[in-house]
């Protein structure tokens, strides 16, 4: 192979990969923009963890306390 083949090829890996990143960046964000308006899930109140991080604060979310998920 000459150089000129390998900086094609180089620029061809290059921008697949930036393409890839691109797609499960914006696919991630918009799964988190239509959760948030279906309701399935409040992102604002994770990003209130920032400000409020203490041990006695209330959690988010309410835990489910089955028997069969837990350790023995």
């Amino acid at each position: 192979m000459e150089y000129e083949e390998l900086l094609n090829i180089q620029g061809y890996i290059k921008f697949f990969l930036l393409f890839v990143v691109f797609v499960v960046f914006y696919s991630y964000a918009y799964s988190i923009y239509s959760r948030d308006k279906k309701g399935e899930r409040d992102f604002e109140k994770y990003s209130n963890l920032v400000h409020d991080d203490s041990s006695s604060s209330t959690p988010l979310e309410k835990r489910e306390d089955n028997i069969d998920n837990k350790e023995k």
